[in-house]
């Protein structure tokens, strides 16, 4: 169930106060931020955001098509290293 709408989206204060920060002295700087479940808003746009993913700051360039998505959803937090070979001689 999505978020209602009356309330809004979610963005985590400091993150926004940053990003207004820097879109009026027109700066691009990587701002580091934990909050993966802050949504995309369009004033984000352009920015360099590093998403914490549990080990380390993935930075994510922002554009106009990640507007309404979660900063979460593009800092992947697990490690896919494929499926088990198929080992047939280990099996007879």
């Amino acid at each position: 169930m999505g978020r209602s709408l009356k309330k809004g989206p979610y963005v985590d204060d400091k993150l926004l106060q940053k990003i207004e920060k820097l879109n009026a002295a027109d700066k691009k700087e990587v701002i580091k931020t934990w909050a993966r479940a802050c949504t995309i808003i369009p004033q984000m746009v352009g920015h360099t955001i590093a998403v914490y993913n549990g080990k380390q700051h993935v930075p994510i360039f922002i554009s106009d098509q990640m507007v309404g998505h979660k900063l979460g959803e593009f800092a992947p937090t697990r490690t896919f290293r494929g499926h088990a070979k198929s080992d047939k001689k280990a099996r007879r």
